[in-house]
């Protein structure tokens, strides 16, 4: 299953190059929602993420600014998931 969420955007593009793409053990829609107030939080209106579950991977992947790397990770895996970003 694909699910797609999008937090506001930023009044400026965000760059292509800030593209940040996460392996996971996310695995269900229930988990998503339970983790989705909080992503949003972390993006704090200056990006956009969707997870993938389909994928075997369950990959999230973030529109944002690079510095956001570290707490997407920390919230994920402080959630108890584990994560992994793609290079």
């Amino acid at each position: 299953m694909h699910i797609e969420h999008y937090a506001p955007q930023a009044l400026n593009a965000v760059p292509a190059e800030d593209i940040l793409v996460f392996k996971t053990s996310v695995n269900s829609t229930a988990q998503v929602n339970v983790l989705r107030p909080m992503l949003d939080l972390v993006l704090a209106g200056t990006g956009e993420w969707n997870f993938d579950l389909e994928d075997c991977d369950h990959i999230l992947r973030v529109e944002a600014e690079a510095q956001v790397r570290e707490r997407v990770m920390a919230l994920l895996t402080g959630m108890g998931h584990w994560c992994e970003e793609l290079a």
